[in-house]
């Protein structure tokens, strides 16, 4: 879509002061598919250079915000050497996008979209990722994605603020992970969509919620019954954070999300014998 109300667009390595009308501009998928009326100038991050995918001494994996979608599944498929490498993958083909939208998408702006159906979202909550922001003074702050995300289409980002990357922790990258999605239709956007990480250290068991207004990420110091899940995920998602739109009602989607967080537990747990009730 043509954006008639932009009059400049600059390369972001350029210092300049933020003003009124401003965007950064990532991939640009969301930016040019519909119009924005209140912008005007693109401040355009295609040549900062930043490397895509880095895998640090410590384990952890940093993630560009300019990393495609298509970088991103090439790394978990082929370079990735631990267990939750599959999850990436599986988290890539959540999007109902064509390959043209995966080659031009990016990590960061499926984030700072804060769509409820964001896989971005989903993958980074689901392995305790960390957000870095840059303010236009080039001072930073980090905060979890879990946290980052505020409700649908809403984001702890100030203005001119910038996410430079997300940070996967390398002990989150060794656990055991299960995926569920549900969509009202084949290759949908997400409905519900639930994820299971078990740390193979302490046992723990971590289950993220999302396609809900906001993510909600629970951990248990050892993995909850089918009972003591359900109580965990109703007293903290009410029932206005069950997402209401044309991919799905409320109440559907906490049908799914309850029944999709319980085959998400079985998977990880079956061989602990633990207590079904």
């Amino acid at each position: 879509m043509d954006l008639n109300t932009i009059t400049d667009v600059r390369d972001a390595r350029r210092a300049e002061p933020w003003r009124p009308g401003d965007a950064w501009l990532g991939g640009g998928t969301y930016l040019f598919s519909e119009p924005q009326p209140h912008l005007r100038r693109l401040v355009d991050l295609g040549r900062m250079g930043w490397e895509p995918l880095t895998r640090h001494p410590d384990g952890s994996l940093e993630i560009a915000a300019t990393c495609t979608i298509t970088q991103l599944s090439r790394f978990g498929r082929r370079l990735l050497d631990a267990p939750a490498a599959p999850l990436f993958e599986q988290c890539c083909r959540a999007f109902p996008a064509s390959f043209k939208i995966w080659n031009t998408a990016t990590v960061g702006g499926n984030l700072c979209n804060a769509l409820p159906a964001g896989p971005m979202i989903s993958l980074a909550a689901a392995l305790d990722g960390s957000c870095l922001l840059r303010a236009q003074d080039g001072s930073t702050r980090e905060v979890k994605v879990a946290e980052f995300i505020r409700g649908a289409g809403l984001k702890d980002l100030a203005e001119g603020e910038l996410l430079r990357s997300v940070t996967l922790p390398g002990r989150a990258l060794e656990c055991r992970t299960a995926f569920r999605q549900a969509s009202l239709y084949g290759l949908g956007r997400s409905g519900a969509l639930v994820i299971g990480a078990l740390d193979p250290v302490d046992g723990s068991l971590a289950v993220t919620v999302t396609a809900t207004t906001r993510p909600f990420r629970f951990w248990f110091p050892l993995p909850p019954t089918r009972a003591g899940l359900r109580s965990a995920i109703d007293a903290a998602v009410r029932d206005e954070d069950w997402f209401d739109d044309i991919h799905g009602l409320p109440e559907w989607r906490r049908h799914m999300g309850l029944r999709l967080a319980e085959e998400v537990r079985r998977e990880l747990t079956r061989d602990r014998g633990k207590d079904d009730r």
